[in-house]
């Protein structure tokens, strides 16, 4: 088998390039190489997948998807990180043709040179919803992907309707993925050892509810449900229909409900509601 990176080589690694791990950036790096061969068991990573890789930092997870990938695209914001990778990658006896290091923010990624079939990251806390949405709404191709992020927003995108951890990020992501916990990482794993859980949330892709037009409206329905928790739905999306409850009750919605209690199958339903009462105007 071959050899992953432990905590004394991402230490050494880090000093050669002077690197300081900064918050900003989410640099907790994972210095645990079982850790990393189980995130990318749990993906059921094949010989067949080109995987994207979001953050690689010094590449403990990025071996690990060499090992089993037929590619690997990797995304580093720091040039000092993604120019090390394809070194450290053939240092450890792996193939540097496999891997692909696109040097840019996640954030403003729109296109990749292949198809990516499964994600798998450790997103920094403060970009993991945005991340996961934009890569989800971008790269249909993506099937499936676990990612790990900080518990509390692992529990956020794993919750169902009526659950006070249930928001719109849950509600957005439902309308590409099914998304679920899928364990807990220790704090131990990581260097520098953050002051926060992660969790690990698996998803898998089922065919968008609708079309681009559909998803834009029933986004905006599912951002004025959540704008103000405990509003009922008549009252929250007031200023999108001239009768909100009229159309609430013809896309099949109780007017007097919380948008928590909803479902993305429910919203879709507004979100059509909303195209028809905008084409009447």
């Amino acid at each position: 088998m071959s050899n992953l990176l432990g905590a004394v080589e991402i230490r050494a690694l880090a000093e050669q390039l002077n690197l300081k791990p900064t918050k900003k950036l989410g640099q907790n790096f994972v210095v645990d190489a079982n850790t990393c061969r189980k995130i990318v068991k749990l993906a059921a990573v094949e010989s067949t997948d080109i995987a994207l890789e979001i953050g690689p930092g010094l590449g403990s997870l990025t071996l690990a998807l060499l090992e089993k990938a037929k590619q690997v695209l990797a995304v580093e914001i720091d040039d000092r990180l993604a120019n090390q990778l394809p070194i450290t990658a053939a240092q450890h006896g792996f193939d540097t043709n496999k891997l692909t290091v696109i040097s840019q923010d996640a954030m403003q990624l729109t296109k990749l040179p292949a198809n990516p079939t499964v994600l798998v990251a450790n997103l920094p806390y403060n970009i993991s919803v945005p991340v996961l949405l934009n890569m989800l709404e971008l790269f249909p191709t993506l099937n499936r992907g676990v990612v790990m992020v900080q518990s509390e927003v692992a529990h956020r995108l794993a919750a169902k309707p009526n659950n006070k951890e249930y928001g719109s990020p849950t509600a957005k992501a439902n309308w590409w993925a099914d998304l679920e916990l899928s364990g807990s990482v220790g704090r131990s794993v990581f260097w520098p050892v953050p002051n926060v859980d992660s969790s690990l949330v698996s998803f898998v892709r089922h065919a968008p509810l609708g079309d681009e037009d559909q998803r834009v409206a029933t986004f905006s329905v599912i951002d004025k449900a959540f704008a103000k928790r405990r509003k009922m739905m008549r009252s929250a999306v007031g200023e999108l229909f001239d009768d909100a409850e009229g159309n609430l009750i013809a896309a099949g919605v109780d007017p007097t409900i919380r948008g928590e209690a909803l479902a993305i199958a429910q919203f879709f339903q507004i979100g059509k509601q909303l195209i028809k009462h905008n084409s009447t105007k």
